[in-house]
């Protein structure tokens, strides 16, 4: 049987004037960013529409993009689009999991805020690295990383595209290892922490608390969790999930072919960018994937799959 997919970005698809359009076009997509705003007393609309240094900081991004990716699912919906199930990459799955009926967008909100807080202050500046490596098998990277303390693979993004974390000395090394052992290239990332590591267990400890606050609703549809690249149906596993996934790796590349094994061939990205667009071409090219980032892509995403 036939599946669409809401796909929902994670950090480092956030820019200057994402969601702008749909403020001014839609009064549901208005009334949520004046929400955002209110909830976390920032200003949603100048963090998010004007150009400013604040957007690429991990405590202001993550709430900025889950606001502009929950106010496109609101238009979208409104418009008669419907997902079978959904999924987020890291940052992109508490948009999954409230675009999926699983908890208020708000809380959604106040939680990726407090999770940025946390994944950006819990490591001291400096001491943690992250980098992409090009063009080499996982099993690879994982058989030359286990050789050297302090490192881990953070994101299995797609094939030919893997992201290891850790101390920043461990990194570097392994970096070095893996094109010494064949790696095409290895890009050491601009962020401010090691996300994604056994570094990060103590802000997912504090989460798990923040997350025992917020009232979880039974979903409407299942996602798909990053931890294990599973479908989940029960809410009640969802917390646990939550606060494991910040310093476990995230499995995207195995939860799109989970996805595409359980019937999935129709994809929509929802929020700015074509991120998980590239990934999927280099993951399965015979799905189709479409995208809403801007106004005029609701019309189109509408008339493609009607």
């Amino acid at each position: 049987m036939s599946k669409t997919v809401f796909l929902y970005p994670g950090q480092g698809a956030q820019k200057a004037g994402m969601g702008k359009d749909f403020y001014e076009n839609s009064s549901l997509a208005k009334e949520l960013y004046d929400e955002a705003s209110e909830t976390l007393g920032l200003d949603m609309k100048a963090l998010c529409f004007e150009e400013n240094d604040k957007l690429d900081l991990t405590e202001y991004t993550q709430a900025a993009l889950v606001t502009t990716c929950l106010a496109m699912t609101r238009v979208i919906k409104e418009a008669g689009l419907k997902a079978d199930v959904t999924a987020g990459l890291s940052l992109g799955e508490y948009a999954a999991i409230a675009a999926a009926g699983g908890m208020k967008e708000s809380d959604a909100i106040r939680l990726v805020r407090k999770r940025g807080i946390l994944m950006q202050n819990t490591v001291p500046a400096g001491q943690g690295a992250m980098c992409a490596v090009m063009a080499m098998e996982a099993e690879k990277i994982e058989q030359v990383i286990a050789e050297i303390d302090g490192v881990t693979v953070a994101n299995y993004n797609c094939p030919g595209q893997i992201v290891i974390t850790g101390e920043k000395a461990a990194v570097e090394t392994a970096a070095a290892a893996l094109k010494e052992a064949g790696a095409k290239r290895t890009v050491m990332l601009n962020v401010s922490g090691p996300f994604h590591s056994p570094m990060l267990i103590p802000a997912g400890e504090e989460l798990r608390k923040e997350l025992g606050h917020v009232k979880m609703s039974s979903l409407d549809i299942p996602y798909v969790t990053n931890v294990n690249a599973k479908e989940v149906t029960d809410i009640s596993e969802t917390r646990g999930l939550l606060a494991r996934q910040v310093s476990s790796p995230v499995r995207w590349m195995q939860s799109m072919e989970y996805l595409i094994a359980h019937g999935a061939d129709t994809f929509v990205e929802i929020g700015p960018g074509k991120t998980l667009a590239g990934f999927m071409k280099k993951i399965n090219r015979e799905v189709k994937v479409l995208n809403i980032g801007a106004w005029e892509d609701v019309e189109k995403t509408v008339s493609a799959l009607s």
